[in-house]
């Protein structure tokens, strides 16, 4: 069971989507909580802000440069963080964050969340994925800090406020 709620508000633009919270982010009850991702520290340098420290200043960034988070999948059976273990996948309802919001272009980071979202999303919300390649630090060997930088600026330009 999916233990977040997304982070958004009616000027999110964007809605970045992972696959399901790592078991440090679950345990912290926070998105990309896992010290050694990147995502927040990526999202604050293509933003030009500091990284923030705790999750309110976290959750700040997010609202304040119009993008949401939240997760493909509502439930599912996995082992660890691993993506490529995961069975029995039940996909989050997204229908009173799109309404909600200003929302226009979904992002999913990584291929499994791409996948997922692909399979058990597109068919009923009708709004296709832009992938973006994990902040994992797993992912560090195909995706240097720069690169990853330079692939989410690239991607999210002109979405972000």
């Amino acid at each position: 069971m999916h233990p977040l709620q997304p982070i958004y508000n009616q000027e999110s633009k964007v809605l970045i989507l992972g696959t399901m919270p790592s078991p440090v982010s679950r345990q912290v009850l926070f998105y990309y909580g896992h010290p050694q991702n990147r995502f927040w520290a990526v999202m604050a340098a293509i933003c030009g802000e500091n990284l923030p420290d705790d999750k309110e200043g976290k959750m700040n960034l997010a609202l304040q440069h119009g993008f949401a988070l939240w997760d493909v999948l509502h439930s599912c059976t996995i082992r660890g963080a691993e993506d490529t273990t995961i069975r029995n996948p039940v996909a989050n309802d997204f229908t009173e964050i799109l309404r909600a919001s200003d929302i226009s272009h979904i992002f999913t980071t990584g291929q499994q969340a791409t996948q997922f979202y692909r399979k058990l999303c597109l068919p009923t919300i009708g709004i296709a994925s832009v992938y973006l390649p994990s902040t994992s630090a797993a992912n560090r060997g195909n995706y240097p800090m720069q690169a990853l930088q330079q692939y989410y600026a690239k991607e999210l330009q002109g979405f972000l406020r």
